[in-house]
């Protein structure tokens, strides 16, 4: 079992993913990373992140980095939770460049969207983070939910009537 991380090995698999890239591309984090990097917590189980477009060369140096930098690497974003929301890419954060790879933070709504669906203690807290600190406006979230709501058919482990009373309640609240 590797150790939590924490904002100094997040930076240093980001030195390390620029220079594995052999080509541009995209690591857009998404989850725990999210949180460390803005400060909302000190430390997370694991990296978890998208590729898009994958940098050539990425897939070639995860196995060494995860055993290097002692950290858990997930291959996760809220696309495989909730449908993708309209826009995502626009709203992603740019955080750096390391070499031919951008680094950001996947778009804020859609990962209160899918932190909404799963709906586990930390996963609200850190909505409750991106509401207090104004990246997610709450009107906003509830336009957007309502946008990718008839496609919630195509995940089958979302209950769109749980889900729907769960954003319309935190988008409601003062």
């Amino acid at each position: 079992m590797r150790s939590d991380t924490n904002r100094l090995k997040i930076e240093q698999l980001m030195d390390a993913l620029g220079k594995a890239g052999l080509a541009p591309g995209r690591v857009y984090f998404t989850g725990g990373a999210t949180a460390v990097l803005f400060g909302w917590r000190e430390m997370t189980v694991d990296v978890d992140f998208k590729l898009d477009p994958e940098p050539q060369g990425i897939f070639n140096a995860l196995p060494k980095l995860k055993n290097e930098l002692d950290l858990n690497i997930e291959l996760a974003s809220p696309d495989q939770f909730v449908p993708c929301l309209p826009g995502w890419r626009e709203r992603s954060l740019f955080i750096a460049q390391r070499g031919a790879v951008e680094f950001y933070h996947y778009d804020l709504y859609s990962q209160a969207l899918s932190k909404i669906e799963r709906f586990h203690a930390r996963d609200q807290a850190d909505v409750q983070k991106m509401f207090q600190d104004g990246w997610v406006d709450k009107a906003r979230l509830w336009d957007l939910f309502q946008e990718i709501e008839p496609e919630l058919i195509r995940y089958p482990a979302v209950e769109p009537a749980a889900l729907r009373a769960r954003v319309e309640k935190l988008t409601r609240e003062p």
